[in-house]
């Protein structure tokens, strides 16, 4: 008899404080699709700025429940727009306190899907790269294949929801690769 596959716990941050934020409803939108095989925990990002000062025993509480939640989680799914050509400082601000403390975080191995959002043709690719690149210091693993970078992404949404049917397919393919990730690193590490 075969145990049944449990779902997969997501965190989603979208890089973007905005309330019509395109990075929040791409996310609000794959936490509807995905409901039958994972849950997409959003998390908001209004965290206090970092300090190695206020880290440690002095660490805010919201920032202990947000690294508390990550540490929880299967795997994180990051939604960014682009903003002077790089990563959003909401995003970085919270991705240097999830990183913390060194040598022991919760990013340490954690699966992790990027996307990226903008309104011009490019889709945020150069804030794509930073994050990566942020995210190999810190040690977490990168969901593999294609990048997952919207274009053109108003253009794409509809009352707060991508209706774009080859983005959607696109990004629900990523996050079936990261649960599937999840799932495989949960394995490996219970046998």
């Amino acid at each position: 008899m075969h145990k049944p596959i449990s779902k997969v716990h997501l965190v989603g941050m979208a890089g973007s404080l905005r309330k019509a934020s395109y990075s929040s409803a791409i996310l609000s939108g794959l936490r509807d699709h995905v409901a039958a095989i994972a849950t997409l925990e959003i998390r908001d990002l209004r965290l206090p700025l970092y300090s190695e000062d206020d880290d440690g025993a002095a660490t805010p509480e919201d920032v202990r429940d947000f690294r508390q939640a990550i540490g929880a989680s299967d795997g994180l799914v990051i939604v960014t727009p682009e903003y002077n050509h790089g990563i959003p400082g909401v995003l970085k601000n919270a991705l240097d306190w999830a990183s913390r403390p060194f040598g022991s975080s919760v990013l340490i191995g954690k699966p992790v899907l990027v996307m990226s959002v903008s309104p011009a043709f490019t889709g945020g690719v150069r804030a794509h790269a930073q994050v990566n690149e942020t995210l190999l210091a810190i040690q977490a693993r990168i969901a593999p294949g294609p990048q997952v970078v919207i274009g053109s992404v108003a253009e794409k949404l509809r009352d707060g929801i991508l209706v774009d049917e080859s983005c959607q397919r696109f990004s629900l393919a990523a996050l079936d690769r990261l649960t599937e990730m999840s799932r495989s690193l949960e394995g490996s590490l219970q046998a």
